[in-house]
């Protein structure tokens, strides 16, 4: 496995007849391998830009990103993605959009069969590899998304607000396999999310960012995904500890938004 390590990132949009768009600055920091990172702030604080990065889609205007001691310079099999629309190809189905990864890399169909036979029923779609998408629910559809990035066997799993469109009963099921994947795994995985609650939950690190420029204005060491593996999960959430830190971080976002809409 490999360490992730952010130096001094700078990130500016240049936008033509208009005032550049300056949306990460100085931004620092180490994600060890193995570790369960949730970035959380203010919209415009630059969290999906930063995960555009990590994942090699965006080029930053300064400083550098390395995976393993190697440079980011664009996409790769060793950073996987899974979006908040589960951007699976309608025409395959189930089967075949778990398997495309290895199947562009000629892999070994006997391996690669099996492999996302052991991945279905991982994900809990065991007997429905032969489903096309359209047929699933939103949930599903999420779940053949972690299954075809795990098919890659990426080092770090990058996922932008992946569980946003799914309601209340099946979001918190889905935060409950992402904790047994990333255990079961070992892998990183670094979550964009909007919601306190669920960066809280699943996150044993948790970057709170700042907007204008995006930058992190602090971190936390948290011990409630390690806790959500052992623990029911609402439980945990109506747990005293997890109360006090939600509303910490509540009062800190909501401070950063009382001063955006002070600047404007």
């Amino acid at each position: 496995m490999k360490d992730l390590s952010v130096k001094n990132l700078e990130m500016v949009y240049k936008v033509p007849k208009s005032t550049d768009v300056h949306a990460l600055s100085d931004v620092s920091f180490d994600v060890p391998a193995g570790r369960l990172l949730t970035l959380l702030g203010p919209s415009g604080c630059g969290k999906t830009t930063l995960l555009n990065i990590l994942a090699g889609f965006l080029a930053p205007t300064g400083g550098s990103v390395t995976l393993g001691g190697e440079p980011i310079t664009g996409p790769s099999e060793d950073r996987g993605m899974v979006f908040q629309q589960g951007a699976l190809f309608e025409w395959l189905s189930v089967e075949k959009n778990i398997s495309f990864g290895p199947r562009m890399k000629k892999a070994d169909k006997a391996a690669t069969e099996a492999n996302v036979e052991e991945l279905l029923y991982t994900v809990g779609l065991g007997g429905f590899g032969d489903k096309q998408v359209y047929e699933l629910s939103g949930g599903m559809q999420q779940r053949v998304a972690l299954a075809r990035c795990l098919a890659n066997d990426p080092d770090v799993i990058l996922m932008d607000e992946p569980l946003g469109a799914l309601d209340a009963l099946t979001r918190e099921k889905m935060q409950g396999l992402i904790l047994k994947l990333w255990k079961e795994t070992g892998k990183t995985v670094i979550l964009v999310t909007h919601s306190v609650e669920e960066a809280l939950y699943l996150g044993d690190m948790l970057f709170v960012m700042a907007p204008r420029p995006g930058r992190i204005e602090k971190v936390y060491e948290l011990p409630f995904a390690a806790q959500g593996l052992e623990s029911d999960a609402r439980e945990l959430k109506a747990s005293a500890e997890f109360i006090e830190k939600r509303e910490e971080v509540l009062s800190l976002i909501w401070e950063m938004e009382e001063e955006i809409m002070g600047r404007n």
